[in-house]
């Protein structure tokens, strides 16, 4: 074999052909890319869009409480029983609180309805505006959702309890040819990162939810 066939390899220190060490090259790069590979897995990724958290289970359309409890960005009515001037629409603000006449704002995001009417009414009871007040409240309109990457429609739509991944999709016209139908990433209005969760069963979304379909690379 020519010399300029062979060459000094530094790692094993002997002299070898060109053609053996394009292969050594290849399976070393290949050894790289698979450590690399397995080091995201364990520490997570990160994406130009932010971070992402695996999730191993995907959330269960049973006992989420989805949407029991009020969200900045809700629109809810508050009726008082016999106070029409109190009872109407409100806007719970980003601040997550509702401002009602005579008694300010009250704190509202993390609140069920029930546990909200009775802080209303506790407030018109103490400070002595109301004898007996009777307060319920109702959402009018959820915090809208929204759907990002490979659907078909990409956009704001409009939330309702029990929303599934799959369904909000469909309402975004759909995946498109280039969508991972594997999984799904989700961020959460209360969450700083992603969440990826498998498609393998229903996923719940929450009012807020950011949803975006990646892009499937094979």
């Amino acid at each position: 074999m020519a010399a300029s066939d062979m060459g000094w390899d530094m790692i094993s220190g002997r002299w070898i052909s060109v053609a053996e060490s394009a292969d050594s090259m290849t399976a070393r790069y290949l050894k790289l890319a698979i450590a690399v590979l397995a080091g995201l897995q364990l520490a997570g990724c990160f994406t130009d869009y932010g971070p992402i958290e695996v999730q191993t289970r995907p959330v269960s359309l049973s006992g989420t409480g989805v949407a029991t409890h009020l969200r900045a960005g809700d629109r809810i009515k508050i009726n008082v029983y016999g106070e029409d001037a109190l009872t109407g629409d409100y806007d719970i603000s980003p601040s997550g609180y509702v401002t009602m006449p005579l008694i300010g704002a009250i704190r509202a995001a993390g609140r069920t309805q029930a546990e909200l009417g009775r802080d209303i009414a506790n407030k018109y009871r103490s400070g002595g505006l109301l004898q007996d007040p009777k307060v319920t409240v109702a959402v009018v309109q959820f915090r809208p959702f929204y759907v990002l990457g490979e659907a078909a429609s990409p956009g704001e739509y409009p939330f309702r309890s029990g929303l599934t991944v799959h369904a909000a999709v469909a309402m975004a016209g759909g995946f498109t040819y280039r969508a991972s139908k594997s999984f799904v990433l989700i961020r959460h209005a209360e969450d700083e990162v992603w969440k990826e969760y498998p498609l393998t069963e229903p996923v719940v979304i929450a009012p807020g939810d950011l949803i975006r379909v990646p892009e499937r690379y094979f």
